[in-house]
C-alpha cells in the first residue's frame, strides 16, 4: 500500500483544525506555479471551498495572496474570501468562485463577450483609480530582464548557439521605451486574463468578476492589466473586443487614446517575450511540452504590438534575432523537453 506523502499529511493535519475536517476532496488542475489545489465537498452542510496547497520548501509563499485579497476585497471586487490560513505551512481555505472561467463562459456563449470584458475592463478600472496597495514593489526594473529571458529559455534552444550580443543590442533599444512608462503606478496583479477569471453573475456590478491568481501583484504602469487581458495567451480575443476594451478604458480613466496604444504596445512587447520564455522554461525545465503549443498565439500578439511606429527599430532587431516558432521551432522545443535541470 503506498503511503501518503509528507506533504499529504501536514495538508489532513490542517484541515482537522478547520470546520472542514470532515469533507471529501477533489484535486483540480494546477497552474504553472508549484500550487495545487483541491476542491471541499460538505455535504452535510451543502458548502464547498477550495484549498490552496502552497508547499514553501518549493519556493510558495502564501502571504503575497492574503494581502493582496485583502486590498481587492477593501475595494469591493470580488477575491476569495479566506476561511482558513497556515501560513508557516502553506495552506489557505478559500472561497470556492464555482468553474465558471471567462474562458469557458465565452466558448460556450461567444454572444456574452462583451458583458463580460466590459466586466473585467470595469474591475481595472476601479483599480488604477484607487490608491495602489502599499508595499509592492515597482515592476519596471525586471521589466526588461525579464523579457529580454526569452532568448535563453526559447531562441537559443531553437537555433543551438549563443545569443547574448543579439540581446544586448536588443536591450539597448528595448530599456528606453520602458523607461518612457515611467514607475509603477497602479497596482497590477500581473496576469489579468480568461483563466483567471470567474464569472459570478449574481453578484453586481464590478463583484460579478471572481479573481484569481493575483499573488504576484506590483506597481505597474496601468496598461499592463489591460493588454494582460486583451493579448491573451491562451485565448484569441476578437480584435472588436480588444478595441472596445481600449476605449471603455480611456473613457473610465480619461486617458488620451494615441498616448496609451504607445504605452500599451511597449507593455505588450514586454509581456510576450516574456511569455515566449515562461512557456519555453515550462517545457524545457519544468517539462510541460504543451505550454509550447500556445507560443504561436503569443507571436501573433508580439508581432502585432510591433507595428506602432515608435517601435520600428526594436521590431527590426526582434526579427533578426528571434526564430518564428514555426513547425520545426516548436518540435524543437518539445524535443527538448526537460532537458534543462537548473534555473540559473
Amino acid at each position: 500500500m503506498t503511503q501518503p506523502s509528507d506533504r499529504t499529511q501536514k495538508l489532513a493535519a490542517f484541515l482537522q483544525t478547520s470546520d472542514w475536517s470532515t469533507t471529501r476532496s477533489l484535486a483540480l488542475a494546477g497552474d504553472a506555479s508549484r500550487r495545487r489545489y483541491h476542491r471541499l465537498f460538505d455535504d452535510i452542510a451543502g458548502r464547498q471551498a477550495i484549498v490552496m496547497d502552497a508547499p514553501p520548501e518549493a519556493g510558495e509563499d502564501v502571504r503575497p495572496f492574503l494581502k493582496v485579497a485583502s486590498y481587492l476585497r477593501e475595494l469591493g471586487l470580488s477575491a476569495p474570501e479566506i476561511y482558513a490560513a497556515d501560513e508557516e505551512q502553506g495552506f489557505l481555505i478559500l472561497e470556492d468562485f464555482g468553474e465558471d472561467l471567462y474562458d469557458q463562459v465565452c466558448l460556450q456563449n461567444p454572444g456574452s463577450e462583451p458583458e463580460l470584458y466590459d466586466a473585467a475592463v470595469d474591475v481595472l478600472i476601479r483599480i488604477c483609480g484607487a490608491p495602489p496597495m502599499e508595499g509592492l514593489e515597482d515592476y519596471g526594473p525586471k521589466m526588461t530582464d525579464l523579457a529580454l529571458s526569452c532568448y535563453r529559455w526559447y531562441a537559443e534552444p531553437i537555433l543551438e548557439r549563443d545569443l547574448s550580443e543579439e540581446s544586448d543590442a536588443v536591450r539597448a533599444s528595448l530599456s528606453p521605451l520602458i523607461d518612457d512608462l515611467g514607475p509603477g503606478s497602479v497596482t497590477i496583479l500581473r496576469d489579468y486574463h480568461a483563466q483567471n477569471l470567474l464569472w459570478l453573475p449574481e453578484r453586481c456590478g464590478t463583484a460579478r468578476v471572481g479573481l484569481l491568481d493575483f499573488q504576484d501583484a506590483m506597481l505597474g504602469h496601468p496598461a499592463y492589466d489591460l493588454i494582460s487581458l486583451t493579448t491573451d495567451a491562451r485565448r484569441d480575443v476578437p480584435d472588436t473586443i480588444q478595441t472596445r476594451c481600449i476605449d471603455q478604458f480611456c473613457d473610465g480613466l480619461g486617458q488620451n487614446r494615441v498616448d496609451l496604444s504607445r504605452q500599451a504596445a511597449i507593455c505588450s512587447v514586454q509581456r510576450n517575450l516574456r511569455i515566449l520564455m515562461v512557456f519555453g522554461r515550462m517545457s524545457l525545465h519544468f517539462g510541460r511540452p504543451h505550454y509550447v503549443d500556445l507560443i504561436p498565439r503569443v507571436w501573433r500578439y508580439l508581432q502585432q504590438d510591433l507595428q506602432h511606429p515608435d517601435l520600428a527599430g526594436l521590431a527590426e532587431l526582434l526579427r533578426k534575432t528571434l526564430p518564428e516558432p514555426d513547425e520545426n521551432a516548436l518540435k524543437t522545443l518539445k524535443a527538448k523537453c526537460g532537458t534543462i535541470p537548473t534555473l540559473q
